[in-house]
């Protein structure tokens, strides 16, 4: 499984990284949500916090 940011959707609000247990997600110079996948656990905290959806798991 793989957890990824749909850049088009994401709007740098900065909710998944407030709610990241493993500090594994920040936002980019552009305002975008980036995961580092060797920090994320997969755990889907950020899939639920995202008010725009922006993220997902597959």
């Amino acid at each position: 499984m793989a957890t990824k940011v749909d850049v088009n959707e994401c709007t740098g609000c900065g909710t998944c990284v407030d709610e990241c247990p493993t500090e594994a997600i920040s936002l980019n110079s552009n305002s975008i949500a980036v995961i580092n996948a060797d920090e994320c656990t997969e755990c889907g905290m950020c899939v639920d916090a995202c008010p725009t959806e922006a993220i997902s798991q597959d």
